[in-house]
């Protein structure tokens, strides 16, 4: 039975089919696509998955979905997003981080063509947004081309353009903080393949790139402009997306079956999962699985120094106001305002009303207070912590000496916080990154330097891509990934720096298609 589609404001009146919310992205008025009902999984048939093939075990988790993409096509795309395009056979293999640290066990999530865990989504959403517009095509319908248009923190960028790049009737325009992101994530968006891209730097912070896309999807004459001079309609990549969290919902159903086939817990023992925590999309997918009958423990929301998140689930009240946006080893996960938020609190109140009221609040006032009962659910399913700039490059250092593993910063977080909340669970730690995208903090977490720190005198000159050759030295059993050796001698295809008002992103686009 298909499952339809409703939006978290209840602004969208039409129960809307998978290909519909795919190509569409966001609802009319702001709100997100959510599934009217979530299939149940058997904990047998999650057991079963760990014997299967990682595109079979999506397909598992899909074909509950009721997609309106028949089966048997929904097979091939799933093949040909988990294949050859990633470094291990496993797609997301789960590790045990051994006798050091007992207990504790590492989803790596950075194994697709852009070393970050975005690529377990944007390997396969753009395949099923293709087809989800040739599904209408084919039935006769006068579909447009479609504008994708990217905020990012800087791992979605890139893996959104690789997933999107030459694909028909697809333009991709990629906004990202011009000085936010690593050097080597600025090089891998800068230097991105690709007929149908552009990418655009922005002054400011990922906040501002991301509400300068969401006003320019609220602009209806923006929109005009795009359907009359180009036959063209705005769609996103963002994890606002459900094209984006299907795919995430995947991994953890998958991680359970591999922790239980090892040994490591008893099949329906709960599994706590640690995930390091931006826009609330990978630890949503996560609170998705669990629904649907994964046995999933504690979901620990670790969080940077922008802590909003942590002091959420311990307030009930989200503010930002006052609140200011600090710079951290871990730039993906510098951001205030978490988009995916707002479909966690719907799955928990199941009312657009309140909905509509705290985002409004949210726009307006920067913060909004849930009621009592919607915050005890919260705190029943989250905890909220966060972890500083220097105790994350400290965990890194440690975790090195003790386990031989080399962490990135986004997982030292995640990391860190799950050794402070270790119960008698074991741990799942969700590893979002390759350490080679973020050398030059890794570096100075091995060399026990201070976030804010300059570099020793020995390196003071060195670039990014120097200091990812003096890990290795530090680290001699580790590897740069090949999607990142040859980006310090790439083409820079963009270089354009812009503002970050809705008007600016939208002149910068229309003189891009106007262009192109």
């Amino acid at each position: 039975m298909p499952t339809h589609y409703h939006d978290t404001r209840a602004l969208d009146p039409t129960h809307r089919a998978f290909s519909d919310v795919i190509v569409k992205g966001i609802a009319a008025g702001g709100g997100l696509y959510v599934p009217a009902r979530l299939p149940e999984l058997e904990l047998q048939t999650i057991l079963g998955l760990a014997a299967l093939p990682y595109h079979q075990r999506a397909f598992e988790v899909f074909r509950r979905f009721g997609l309106d993409v028949p089966d048997t096509r929904q097979q091939e795309l799933l093949a040909e997003a988990y294949g050859a395009n990633f470094d291990h056979p496993a797609m997301a293999p789960v590790v045990a981080a051994g006798d050091a640290a007992p207990g504790m066990h590492v989803l790596e999530l950075w194994h697709g063509p852009t070393s970050a865990f975005k690529d377990m989504a944007l390997q396969c959403m753009p395949l099923f947004f293709s087809e989800a517009v040739a599904m209408r095509r084919a039935a006769g319908a006068d579909v447009p081309d479609f504008l994708v248009l990217v905020a990012t923190s800087g791992d979605t960028g890139k893996a959104a353009l690789e997933g999107f790049a030459d694909r028909p009737s697809t333009r991709i325009a990629v906004l990202f903080p011009a000085r936010g992101v690593s050097e080597v994530q600025r090089r891998q968006m800068v230097t991105q393949h690709g007929a149908n891209v552009a990418v655009f730097g922005v002054e400011g912070n990922f906040d501002d790139c991301q509400n300068a896309v969401k006003a320019a999807f609220a602009d209806p004459e923006f929109d005009a402009e795009l359907r009359r001079d180009h036959h063209t309609e705005l769609s996103s990549a963002n994890s606002i997306n459900w094209g984006r969290l299907l795919p995430q919902i995947v991994y953890y159903v998958s991680a359970y079956a591999d922790v239980a086939a090892s040994g490591a817990l008893e099949p329906g023992a709960p599994l706590d999962v640690a995930v390091p925590t931006g826009n609330f999309g990978n630890i949503l997918a996560a609170l998705y699985a669990k629904r649907m009958g994964v046995p999933i423990g504690r979901l620990l929301c670790a969080s940077n120094e922008n802590d909003v998140l942590a002091d959420f689930i311990a307030t009930g009240t989200y503010d930002i106001r006052e609140r200011p946006f600090v710079t951290t080893p871990s730039p993906s996960m510098d951001i205030l305002i978490s988009s995916n938020l707002e479909r966690a609190l719907f799955e928990l109140c199941r009312d657009p009303e309140r909905i509509r009221g705290w985002m409004a609040d949210l726009t307006g006032q920067g913060s909004f207070t849930v009621d009592p009962d919607t915050r005890a659910a919260m705190a029943d399913l989250f905890v909220g912590d966060s972890v500083g700039n220097d105790e994350s490059l400290a965990a890194i250092r440690r975790v090195l000496a003790d386990t031989g593993r080399l962490l990135d910063p986004h997982t030292a977080v995640a990391w860190a916080m799950a050794e402070r909340h270790k119960g008698p669970a074991p741990m799942l730690v969700v590893s979002t990154a390759h350490w080679a995208k973020f050398g030059a903090d890794v570096y100075k977490a091995l060399r026990g330097v201070p976030y804010g720190a300059p570099l020793p005198a020995d390196a003071a000159t060195m670039s990014e891509f120097q200091l990812l050759d003096q890990v290795l030295l530090m680290a001699p059993g580790e590897k740069i990934p090949e999607g990142l050796a040859g980006l310090q001698d790439a083409e820079v295809r963009f270089d354009t720096v812009i503002g970050h008002t809705r008007a600016e992103v939208e002149q910068a686009v229309r003189g891009w298609l106007a262009g192109a």
